[in-house]
């Protein structure tokens, strides 16, 4: 009878056993997926940047090549120039990443003849006002009134970009589903090696009975202890429930800020405007492409700096300073179109006109956003 109980007791150990090995696998299995996805998802949102540059750069450089028509300065042939090269090393970029991907190859195969097209034009056209051949610029205007505008090229791109924003959003409710799945699994063992724990204990305690007939000693400690035992399962049954909730919800939310992130970094990008996103001990955290084009620095040196080497308020009377920036931060309050100088790369000084937004959590300043509007006269002198 002895060798009965103790099989019986050893067979629900191991049916335990093999229960913890299932969810282990499809635990294992799951994060491996998840990294796959997470991978396959951030090679989706470089192609996207690529894409997103590949329209932007050309659109400017066409844009600056037809000013440097306009006004003949040197400088807007060579930004034009810079400008349609980095579309070139964006737009081959989108294609080395795409490889492996045929549908979308082929539609940037589709758009790829305009695009060369619009950059050769371009240069075309800059070369002609280089040499001031006033009637060859003429004729390439007149010629490219018929033929399709940049603006085609990037509604050819921002519809492939529409696709894979498609097939992010598809990629999530699949992983929120399979992470459903996994999360039913992971419970129903839980459950289920709750249900035989209880069963082996079960067998246990029916097994103490028959022996408290030897010793009363040995019989209240022995219910005193399965007592123990059990409470003490329970509660880490509990505790891992919710660690493994807790997790789930954290990893959710982390990947959440991340694609917010970006997509407050697309939306900051978008403004014409200067915009700096500072902590509230002024150092600057986050900047637009417009802040890159008007100071010509690059994000390396003015992130993490003071906000003083880039932008100062200008008092009426006095040197330049930041505190009443600073000032309004500490009281939470907004500073509306005030006077302000700009310091670009070369160390040039423009007039401006600065807002500033508090940033709050719940009601809490963590930070605040500076809106910097050049001095007309300065910025087309920039320009």
């Amino acid at each position: 009878m002895k060798d009965s109980f103790l099989r019986i007791v050893y067979g629900g150990f191991a049916a335990i056993f093999a229960v913890v090995l299932v969810v282990a696998y499809f635990a294992v299995r799951h994060i491996n997926r998840s990294v796959a996805a997470s991978d396959w998802v951030n090679h989706t949102h470089a192609v996207i940047y690529e894409l997103e540059n590949a329209g932007t750069t050309l659109l400017s450089g066409d844009a600056l090549v037809r000013t440097y028509v306009l006004t003949g300065d040197a400088r807007d042939l060579a930004a034009a120039r810079e400008a349609l090269a980095a579309h070139t090393e964006h737009f081959e970029t989108a294609k080395a990443l795409t490889r492996d991907a045929p549908a979308q190859l082929q539609a940037l195969q589709r758009i790829e003849p305009q695009a060369l097209a619009r950059a050769a034009f371009a240069r075309e056209l800059g070369a002609a006002r280089a040499a001031n051949q006033t009637d060859e610029v003429r004729r390439l205007l007149a010629a490219d009134a018929g033929t399709p505008g940049v603006g085609e090229v990037r509604r050819g791109l921002g519809k492939l970009r529409d696709e894979l924003f498609e097939q992010l959003s598809a990629r999530d409710r699949a992983a929120f589903l399979q992470a459903e799945n996994v999360r039913w699994l992971v419970g129903s063992g839980v459950a289920l090696n709750l249900l035989l724990f209880a069963a082996v204990a079960w067998l246990i305690r029916d097994d103490l009975a028959a022996r408290r007939r030897l010793t009363a000693t040995l019989r209240d400690a022995n219910a005193d202890l399965e007592a123990r035992v059990r409470e003490r399962t329970r509660e880490l049954s509990a505790a891992n429930d919710r660690l493994t909730t807790e997790n789930m919800e954290r990893k959710w939310s982390l990947q959440s800020q991340e694609h917010q992130l970006r997509y407050n970094q697309l939306i900051v990008n978008s403004v014409n405007d200067l915009v700096f996103v500072l902590t509230k001990a002024l150092n600057v955290t986050r900047i637009n492409a417009a802040v890159r084009q008007a100071t010509g620095a690059e994000d390396q040196a003015i992130l993490t700096q003071p906000l003083a080497q880039v932008v100062r308020f200008r008092p009426r009377e006095g040197e330049p300073t930041v505190e009443p920036f600073r000032q309004a931060l500490a009281d939470g309050r907004e500073l509306r179109d005030q006077p302000a100088l700009l310091t670009t790369r070369h160390g040039a000084v423009l007039p401006a006109r600065a807002s500033l937004v508090p940033l709050r959590d719940r009601d809490k300043v963590v930070g605040g956003v500076l809106i910097v509007q050049l001095h007309p006269t300065a910025a087309n002198a920039h320009a």
